[in-house]
């Protein structure tokens, strides 16, 4: 006979909200900082100004691809109640 497994909670993955939570979060800090650089563009001297511009330049790249990475905080594949049990065609209990 085939032996049941129990589900555990925390094999699930995060809820959809919670994630788009988590993503939102990332995004608005880094467009925070973005601000900060474009403030800092207004004030910098000489070629300091290249350190705020290139911030406010390639933040929204980063921004993006920072917020969108939801492989972190896995643990691995979900199992699905009711899944297919895989059994030994010899076994005919």
């Amino acid at each position: 006979m085939a032996s049941r497994s129990s589900h555990v909670v925390t094999e699930l993955p995060r809820s959809p909200e919670d994630e788009r939570r988590s993503r939102m979060l990332k995004y608005t800090i880094a467009m925070s900082i973005r601000v900060v650089c474009i403030a800092l563009c207004l004030v910098a001297p000489g070629w300091w100004l290249l350190l705020p511009a290139a911030g406010a330049i390639l933040l929204p790249y980063f921004a993006v691809i920072i917020a969108n990475n939801v492989g972190g905080g896995s643990t691995g594949r979900v199992r699905r109640p009711g899944a297919l049990v895989r059994r030994d065609p010899e076994d005919r209990s």
